[in-house]
């Protein structure tokens, strides 16, 4: 009774067991054509074809600047003396011709002065020396007739030879007093033009201590006080620094050389600045041909110009800019990881391969089959499909699906501080498929 008691609690059990071996069985005879199943599948992973914009872009960073100067505009004194006045500070608002420090001019008042009496003194003197030369003509117009008569008188042997002498010497000291006369002349207008030039300095250094701002702009740095003395040598000593009008600002960005032949004037630019959460909008205004390396990397200057109306933008500021270098909008595009897929020639249909770039689809059978595609704007993570309407809707093969996808892709959508993985290439603006008013890609 035991042992049937025994085989009647075994029964179960062994009728699992031999379930799990036919199970089995069946389970390997699907998959391996051994047991009379079909040819395994390869798992791939797809990626569709879509319509969308695709924008490729050159990114850097720059410096917020001024118009015109990286660092603003300097306003120097150009004369030594004590500043008496100062009429704008930080952030004060000028315009053209303001008038932003005075500095002491009293010794330059003086000098002027000066120069405008000894101008006058010149000038009279030019007077004197007209009046000297009208004498000098006078004289040798008299000495010219005496002479004539004393030779008429000698002629006729009625005066003494003495006497025609005495004529020819006093027309000769005539003519030498008149151009002596002339040359005194000369010389005095030439202390007239001296001393006019003399004014005219003087009135300039007089005018330079009155310091006025070159441009409309904002003052953005002040480098004197009232009272400080300046001393001017070969170079202005700065009194402030003019922002020019920030109601349009530059950014000065540093773009690889790989990169600056893509950019041209007139491209498109967004950016933003640490300061602020909203991006900003310019144009390529410049690319300048003034290299710089460091650390064997070569860069080159580009200026962007951006509109900033209400001055949020300070010189200074990082930006961090995405240049648009090329568009195409409504396109058929595809991930660029199915341009670099090449199948096993295990996988692929029969046929010759044919040259060029090309994506790969998945048949009924399984196997893979190509088409030639043209590339056209790429922004690193999505291709434009030049001429591949029809190919809209479908899937590409991006890669095979692995133990090492699989399980990253199950901790991207289980785990959400995960790391992903990193895009290669240059970064675009991702463009994501465009929507109907059904809620479906177009």
């Amino acid at each position: 009774m035991n042992g049937i008691c025994d085989m009647m609690h075994c029964a179960p059990a062994l009728a699992l067991v031999l379930a799990a071996a036919m199970s089995a069985l069946t389970g390997c005879g699907e998959k391996n054509p051994s047991f009379g199943g079909g040819e395994k599948k390869p798992a791939l992973r797809f990626a569709p074809i879509t319509r969308t914009d695709v924008v490729r872009t050159v990114e850097a960073t720059g410096t917020v600047t001024p118009r015109n100067s990286s660092k603003g505009i300097p306003v120097g004194a150009q004369v030594n003396g004590k500043v008496i006045k100062l009429f704008v500070d930080y952030n004060s608002t000028v315009t053209n011709g303001q008038i932003v420090a005075l500095i002491d001019p009293l010794v330059y008042d003086a000098t002027y002065k000066s120069a405008v009496a000894q101008l006058h003194v010149n000038r009279a003197n030019v007077d004197v020396r007209r009046a000297a030369i009208r004498t000098c003509e006078a004289e040798l117009t008299l000495a010219e007739k005496t002479y004539a008569r004393k030779k008429s008188l000698a002629e006729k042997s009625m005066a003494s030879v003495a006497d025609l002498d005495s004529a020819v010497e006093a027309l000769d000291k005539a003519k030498a007093g008149l151009e002596s006369a002339k040359a005194a002349l000369l010389s005095a207008q030439a202390s007239v033009a001296q001393s006019e030039a003399a004014v005219s300095k003087a009135k300039a250094d007089l005018d330079y201590c009155t310091i006025r701002s070159p441009v409309n702009g904002i003052v953005i740095a002040r480098k004197v006080e009232e009272g400080e003395t300046v001393v001017s040598s070969y170079n202005a000593v700065p009194v402030l620094t003019i922002a020019e009008d920030l109601k349009t600002v530059w950014v000065e960005a540093t773009v690889p050389e790989a990169d600056v032949g893509n950019v041209k004037v007139g491209q498109e630019v967004s950016f933003t600045a640490d300061a602020y959460r909203r991006r900003f909008k310019g144009r390529v205004k410049q690319v300048r041909r003034d290299s710089t390396t460091t650390s064997n990397v070569v860069t080159y200057p580009v200026i962007i110009e951006a509109e900033n109306p209400d001055e949020m933008l300070f010189p200074g500021m990082t930006a961090t800019l995405s240049i648009e270098t090329a568009r195409a909008e409504n396109a058929v595009v595809v991930s660029s990881a199915a341009l670099r897929f090449r199948p096993k020639d295990s996988d692929r249909a029969p046929g010759e391969v044919p040259r060029g770039r090309k994506l790969w689809f998945a048949g009924e059978d399984g196997k893979l089959s190509p088409v030639v595609v043209t590339e056209g704007v790429s922004d690193g993570s999505f291709v434009e499909l030049v001429g591949a309407d029809e190919l809209e809707g479908r899937e590409a093969v991006v890669g095979y699906e692995t133990e090492r996808t699989k399980g990253l892709s199950k901790s991207d959508e289980t785990n959400p501080f995960m790391p992903k993985r990193p895009k290669f290439g240059t970064a675009g603006t991702a463009p994501e498929p465009k929507k109907g008013a059904n809620g479906k890609a177009k």
